[in-house]
């Protein structure tokens, strides 16, 4: 009896056994019976790609793409990716507090970094972005296009290609909305209740910060028009807008709250030190890198001057770096590693609101400069009992008004140091007081609304066993010992100023 298989062959036509026996199916079917099902499934994938891009390129020579949409696309690509490198820095944020902070306190941190940027991303999408870039054509405040809704003209952008879409300027904005939030955590670090800060960062990005914005950054915001046709407050990047606005809320939050337990105990001032400088000299990295896209982000266009901003960003932080160990060297006898990365950063705000518009050599000086600046201040604000465990304080808001005034003295243009007169230094004096004014009494209700109705610190007892714990019911490093909090016990640990570290407070 003949099996199946030799039926079917018997049952075949010589057609058909010819078309079977032919040598490059022979030869197909033993590669095919070498392959895995998914490579046999690439196969018509890639004839498909194939006929796409080949009909898509055909379609494309048919119509070339005019020099404004290739410019158009690059802007857009470039300012997508700037936003990418700012949302970055937000892990730059949170390894940087957290390493000068104790590691009881690090979930809290962390968490605080991570869900700052998440609220304040739906604050600014629902109700920030339109206040300020909404409504144009007002100069105290915008509106209009709520939730992300309008189109170009009522954020006053040109309609693509000569401007950019709404979603990538959004995006780009977003990022830097965040960043203003994050600087408060720092200095509020250790001791605020996670719920309170969470309101204050939806309120700080949702109203203050979008309504200065408008004031700056909006083409008739009236600040920015204050001298009419001879010009007004300039802030390119945000060394106001975004770091000193961040800076006077963190101030009055520290201040409100009060210093860490036994910061400043029968006069004297204790060190209470981080737990990784590993992890916090990592931040400062990010930061670093972070603010080539903040600062030629800012350009929002890809030409020319974009390479030219980021090298004056990275001589005003390298200078900053150097003057700051330099200071700290000469004033306690030994370079600090947290005052040159404080340094760093602080030159970094300063040349924020300048680094379009000054020189090389007026880089590296605004820069230097900084880092002198921030060893001092850190001292200043410990001398008056203000604790501010990150430094944020003396980085963003005393160097974010630095780096304004700079403007007035170092801008090749309208700086009264090239001879231009003193007009653009008093625009850029009355913005700073204006914003900071403003800053201080918004943050002032909302804090003290807080304080009153929520009571916005943490008991002693949870700040002495620590945030992981009470606020989060976890802990960073478990497994590992934890250090007893000696600070808030009974005997102080004095220590002499060469030994008392940065705003760090590390």
């Amino acid at each position: 009896m003949k099996s199946r298989k030799e039926r079917r062959r018997l049952s075949e036509s010589p057609r058909d056994r010819s078309l079977r026996d032919a040598p490059y199916l022979t030869s197909f079917k033993v590669i095919a019976s070498k392959l895995s099902p998914y490579w046999l499934f690439c196969i018509p994938l890639t004839a498909i790609i194939v006929l796409v891009w080949n009909t898509a390129a055909i379609a494309q020579d048919d119509v070339p793409p005019t020099t404004e949409e290739i410019q158009g696309i690059l802007n857009s690509t470039w300012v997508l990716i700037a936003a990418i490198l700012v949302i970055f820095m937000n892990a730059g944020f949170g390894m940087l507090e957290t390493g000068f902070c104790r590691q009881k306190n690090a979930v809290n941190i962390l968490s605080k970094n991570l869900i700052v940027f998440a609220l304040a991303t739906i604050a600014f999408w629902a109700i920030g972005f339109s206040l300020m870039f909404g409504n144009p054509d007002n100069a105290i405040f915008g509106g209009g296009g709520w939730f992300l809704s309008g189109d170009s003209a009522a954020y006053g952008l040109d309609p693509f290609p000569s401007g950019l879409p709404v979603s990538v300027f959004f995006l780009f904005q977003a990022a830097f909305a965040g960043t203003a939030a994050t600087i408060v955590s720092g200095a509020v670090a250790e001791r605020i209740k996670f719920v309170d800060f969470l309101i204050f960062s939806l309120l700080l990005v949702g109203i203050s910060y979008a309504i200065t914005g408008h004031w700056v950054w909006s083409a008739n915001g009236w600040l920015f028009n204050l001298g009419g046709e001879n010009g007004g407050f300039r802030d390119f990047a945000g060394s106001t807008v975004v770091h000193s606005v961040g800076g006077w809320a963190a101030l009055m939050g520290a201040a409100f709250l009060g210093a860490r337990e036994g910061k400043y105990r029968d006069g004297q001032i204790n060190a209470i030190p981080g737990h990784n400088m590993s992890i916090a000299t990592l931040g400062c990295l990010i930061l670093w890198i972070g603010w080539f896209g903040f600062n030629p982000g800012s350009q929002l266009a890809a030409d020319e001057a974009v390479p030219y901003i980021a090298v004056t960003t990275n001589l005003a932080a390298a200078a900053g770096g150097i003057t700051a160990t330099a200071t700290s060297w000469l004033k306690d006898g030994k370079p600090d590693l947290s005052m040159i990365i404080n340094g760093i950063l602080a030159g970094l705000v300063a040349i924020t609101a300048g680094c379009d518009g000054v020189s090389y050599w007026g880089a590296v000086i605004i820069g230097a400069i900084a880092g002198v600046i921030v060893v001092f201040s850190v001292y200043f604000f410990d001398s008056i009992r203000i604790d501010d465990p990150v430094g944020a304080v003396s980085v963003h808001l005393v160097n974010g008004i630095w780096g304004t005034l700079a403007v007035g003295l170092f801008n090749l243009e309208t700086g009264l140091l090239y001879g231009k007169g003193f007009a653009q230094l008093g625009y850029q004096i009355a913005g700073i007081l204006i914003i900071g004014g403003f800053t201080v009494v918004f943050s002032t209700v909302v804090w003290l609304a807080l304080k009153t109705f929520m009571g916005m610190r943490v008991s002693p007892e949870e700040e002495i066993h620590g945030l992981d714990i009470a606020e989060h019911g976890m802990e960073a490093y478990n497994g590992f010992v934890t250090e007893s909090d000696t600070f808030a016990g009974g005997t102080p640990i004095s220590m002499s100023s060469s030994d008392i570290r940065t705003g760090s407070e590390i």
